[in-house]
């Protein structure tokens, strides 16, 4: 077995390419984000 067909014989299983619009993913990341800040204001630690 060649590499060629070792590579092309694999099956994907999801990453980074396979996700959904990049948008969403953006905001997710912007949310967690407040959601932390506000946690870490109410609880005084700043």
């Amino acid at each position: 077995m060649t590499a060629h067909s070792a590579t092309a014989a694999r099956v994907r299983t999801g990453g980074p390419k396979d996700d959904g619009p990049k948008i969403v993913e953006h905001v997710m990341g912007w949310t967690l984000v407040v959601v932390l800040a506000m946690l870490v204001t109410q609880l005084g630690l700043l």
